[in-house]
C-alpha cells in the first residue's frame, strides 16, 4: 500500500491538490491549494490534467503525496513479506486464470513497494511519529507496558517501532498476535486466535497452509517458477525478488521478536 502514497516512478513528491488545503479566515471557507476542484485530483474548471505531476509544493522532506498533518492522525505500524514469497504470489494474480478474478492484468515490478514502505518507515521514524523503540524493547532493556503507548493523533508518549514479518506471523500467531496489540495499545484477549466453530477453522487452516512453505534454493525455486509461468516469467520473478531483498532485510531488522 506505500506505493500509492508516492508519486510514480521515483518522480519529486509533491502534496496531492485533494489533501492540499489553504486556511482562510474566519467565516471564509477552505480551498484546495493552486485553484484545484474538489473531487478527482488533477481536474479544474473542467478540464482534464494528467496525474503527475500535481502543480502543488512538497513539504520539506516528507517523501509521500500526502500532508504530514494527515499522516500525523495514524498510528503506523508494518507488515512485511519476504519478496520470495510476495513477488510470485503476487505475479501469479496477474496472469490466467486468475487475473480475470483480480483484474490484474499487467505485472508491474515497482508495484511492489518495498522501497516506498522503506522510505515511508524512515521518513516516520526520522519525524518522531514512530520511535525510536522497537516494540517489545524500551531504552533500560525492559519491555514497556500499555500505559508507556500513545497513539500518533496529539498524543505526547512514544509509538513504538511495530513491524511484523509474516513469517513470523504464521511461524508463532499467539505470541505475534499478543505482541502487536501490547505495542499498539489494544487488549490482547486469547479468543483473538479462535474460530467460531469448526468448519471456519479448517477453511483458515487451508487458506494460510500455502503460506508456509519450505526453505528452497535459488535453483529450486527458479525451476518451479519456470514449470508454472515460464522462462519469461521467471526470469521478471528472479529479478524483482532480487531488487528487493535489500529494502525488506532493511525493515526485518526492525521486526518484533518474541
Amino acid at each position: 500500500m506505500a506505493y500509492y502514497l508516492f508519486p510514480p516512478d521515483a518522480a519529486p513528491p509533491s502534496i496531492a491538490p485533494s489533501l492540499g488545503r489553504v486556511k482562510r479566515g474566519v467565516g471564509t471557507p477552505e480551498v484546495p491549494v493552486n485553484g484545484a476542484t474538489t473531487g478527482t485530483n488533477g481536474t479544474t474548471d473542467g478540464t482534464t490534467k494528467a496525474r503527475y505531476p500535481y502543480d502543488t509544493d512538497a513539504e520539506l522532506n516528507n517523501p509521500t503525496v500526502i500532508p504530514q498533518d494527515t499522516l500525523g492522525t495514524f498510528h503506523f505500524t508494518f507488515l512485511i513479506r519476504h519478496p520470495r514469497s510476495s513477488v510470485p504470489s503476487y505475479y501469479r494474480c496477474c496472469v490466467p486464470p486468475l487475473d480475470k478474478t483480480t483484474g490484474f492484468y499487467d505485472f508491474m515490478p515497482n508495484e511492489m513497494g518495498y522501497s516506498e514502505l522503506r522510505k515511508l518507515f524512515d521518513y516516520l521514524r526520522s519525524i518522531r511519529q514512530v520511535g525510536p523503540r522497537i516494540a517489545g524493547q524500551s531504552a533500560n532493556g525492559e519491555e514497556s507496558t500499555v500505559d508507556e503507548i500513545g497513539t500518533s493523533n496529539g498524543a505526547t508518549r512514544e509509538v513504538e517501532v511495530c513491524v511484523i514479518d509474516a513469517d513470523d506471523l504464521l511461524d508463532n500467531p499467539a505470541s505475534i498476535v499478543e505482541a502487536f496489540c501490547k505495542s499498539t495499545g489494544i487488549e490482547f484477549t486469547p479468543d483473538m486466535l479462535d474460530w467460531s466453530t469448526e468448519a471456519d477453522r479448517k477453511q483458515a487452516e487451508e487458506a494460510f497452509s500455502k503460506w508456509k512453505k519450505k526453505v528452497k534454493s535459488v535453483e529450486e525455486e527458479n525451476a518451479e517458477w519456470v514449470e508454472k509461468y515460464g522462462e519469461k516469467g521467471a526470469k521478471v520473478i528472479r529479478e524483482t525478488v532480487d531488487a528487493n531483498i535489500e529494502d525488506y532485510e532493511y525493515l526485518k531488522q526492525f521486526a518484533v521478536q518474541v
